[in-house]
C-alpha cells in the first residue's frame, strides 16, 4: 500500500495528487521558466502541422516491388547528384512539361496560388533562374560555392504503372565562401512516366525542416 505524506506548504491540490499515486504532473501554477518566455514552444504544446502523427502518414506501397523501389530510390540519388554537380539543365530535364518544384513556407500549406512560398516554379522560371545563376556576373555564385546531398527514407506511398506519390527525406549542407549551412527535410514526389516509360518529375514539394530560420542571406538554387 502506499504511503502519502504532508509537505510543508504544499497546497491542497498537491496533497490530493499526492494521495493518487501521481508522480508526473502538469502545471498547478502560473508558467515560469522557458515555459513562460516562449508558451508556445512547450514540449506539451506541439507546434501545429510542425509534426505528423506517425498513424496519419500513408504506409508505403508493400506490391511495389523491389524493382519498383530500386528504380525511385536512383532516380532520387540522381537528381541528388545533378544537383550537386550543378548540371541545372539535365536536373530541369527531370521535369516533364507540366512539373512544378515548390517549397511552401510552412508544412500545412497545401496550394501556392495566391500564398506565399520559397519557391513555386514551372519550367520556364526555373530556365530563368538557371540563366540567372549562370550568367558571369552572378557573383552569388561565385568559386568556393558547393552542395552535397544526402537523400534516405524513400518510401512509395501510392500509385499504378503511370503515376507514383513517393516520400524521402533529405540533408543538404551547402558550403559558400568558407561558411557551411545545414538544410533538411521532406520531398514529397508525383512521378510520371513519360512515352518512353521513364520517371519525370510531375511535382516535387521540398518541405524544409528550417524554413522559418534565420539566413543571412536567401537561396539562390534549388534544394
Amino acid at each position: 500500500m502506499s504511503e502519502s505524506r504532508a509537505i510543508p506548504n504544499a497546497g491542497p491540490d498537491f496533497e490530493h495528487l499526492l494521495a493518487q499515486d501521481v508522480v508526473i504532473a502538469g502545471s498547478l501554477g502560473a508558467a515560469t521558466g522557458a515555459q513562460a518566455l516562449a508558451p508556445d514552444h512547450s514540449p506539451r504544446a506541439p507546434q501545429a502541422g510542425a509534426v505528423r502523427a506517425i498513424e496519419t502518414l500513408p504506409r508505403p506501397v508493400q506490391s511495389a516491388g523491389l524493382d519498383l523501389q530500386r528504380e525511385v530510390e536512383q532516380f532520387l540519388y540522381r537528381q541528388a547528384e545533378l544537383l550537386d554537380g550543378k548540371h541545372w539543365q539535365a536536373w530541369i530535364d527531370l521535369f516533364d512539361d507540366a512539373g512544378v518544384y515548390w517549397m511552401p513556407i510552412a508544412p500545412e500549406q497545401t496550394e501556392w496560388e495566391g500564398s506565399p512560398s520559397i519557391f513555386a516554379e514551372d519550367k520556364l522560371m526555373m530556365e530563368i533562374r538557371k540563366g540567372r545563376v549562370t550568367h558571369p556576373n552572378a557573383w552569388s555564385q561565385a568559386p568556393l560555392w558547393a552542395t552535397n546531398h544526402l537523400v534516405s527514407h524513400v518510401a512509395i506511398e501510392a500509385g499504378d504503372a503511370q503515376q507514383l506519390q513517393v516520400r524521402s527525406r533529405f540533408h543538404m549542407m551547402e558550403l559558400r565562401r568558407d561558411e557551411i549551412r545545414h538544410f533538411g527535410g521532406t520531398y514529397r514526389h508525383t512521378l510520371v512516366r513519360d512515352d518512353a516509360g521513364n520517371l519525370r518529375i510531375r511535382l516535387q514539394r521540398v518541405d524544409l525542416f528550417n524554413s522559418q530560420a534565420p539566413f543571412d542571406y536567401v537561396l539562390q538554387i534549388w534544394v
